[in-house]
């Protein structure tokens, strides 16, 4: 095994340009379990937690390699939400950001607030750099556009971000565990509200048509709020696992987000 450690983007885009099928290796919270468990021998390793540029947070960019235990610690109070329920301070302080897109797991955990926000995910490799919307990126389960050679730089977020904002995840205890329904919720002055799931369908889910329902309610009735959630339950298309049934998945997802709502509304 041949592992590579640049020291700043530019070694590292040239590296996984020289190696396109290389592994690439930073917090490795995932990366280690399949090598641990499942057998994974990867024959190149590309060691970019010590890039400078991917561990930049500034303003509406936050690069790759900036961990959870920073995200927990950062001014987006739904990331620090999304991040404090991840895993063990170890693991906060290893996992990145870009490992979680990477990954493009329909549970991860900072998946929702990203979709949320319609981020662009910003890539470089050695033809130069392109900028693709979170949905243009991941396409499924584990799947992404993501081409041979190419780095995940980091999430570019919108101008503008509502200050009404909330993360929750529902799982069989309240930490260290992999969500079994997730939800985010951004709520804007005009009313206008972004809303996205994790762990309901092969990816983060938007549910547009609940999202147009509630934003065109200034000041939302019960009656309303009950609309709103059975929407959600109607746009998401949750499995059953061993984590949970889909029948649950649904249920929960609808009064989750209800709840959310009626937290950034207080």
């Amino acid at each position: 095994m041949e592992t590579l450690f640049p020291r700043d983007l530019d070694e590292a885009v040239e590296a996984a340009g020289a190696h396109p099928d290389a592994t690439i290796l930073a917090g490795g919270t995932d990366l280690m379990v399949s090598v641990t468990y499942q057998g994974l021998r990867p024959s190149t390793i590309i060691a970019i937690r010590r890039v400078p540029e991917l561990q930049q947070w500034d303003g509406r960019f936050i690069g790759a390699g900036v961990t959870y235990d920073r995200l927990e610690r950062g001014p987006l109070l739904a990331m620090a939400q999304a991040a404090r329920t991840v895993g063990s301070p170890q693991i906060r302080n290893a996992g990145t950001i870009g490992g979680n897109l990477g990954t493009a797991s329909p549970a991860g955990d900072s998946l929702p607030v990203l979709a949320a926000l319609d981020a662009e995910v910003v890539l470089r490799s050695k033809d130069g750099e392109r900028t693709l919307r979170w949905d243009d990126f991941i396409t499924g389960p584990k799947r992404t556009t993501l081409r041979p050679g190419e780095l995940i730089v980091g999430a570019r977020l919108p101008e503008v971000i509502p200050a009404r904002q909330a993360f929750a995840k529902i799982g069989p205890r309240t930490a260290m565990v992999i969500a079994v329904v997730s939800c985010c919720v951004f709520r804007a002055e005009d009313g206008a509200t972004m809303v996205a799931l994790g762990s309901v369908g092969p990816k983060t889910v938007r549910p547009r048509r609940a999202e147009a329902m509630i934003s065109a309610e200034r000041r939302p009735s019960t009656a309303a709020l009950a609309e709103f959630a059975r929407l959600v339950s109607e746009e998401i298309s949750p499995i059953t696992d061993h984590r949970s049934t889909a029948d649950y998945r649904r249920h929960a997802a609808g009064v989750l987000a209800r709840r959310l709502v009626e937290r950034v509304l207080a």
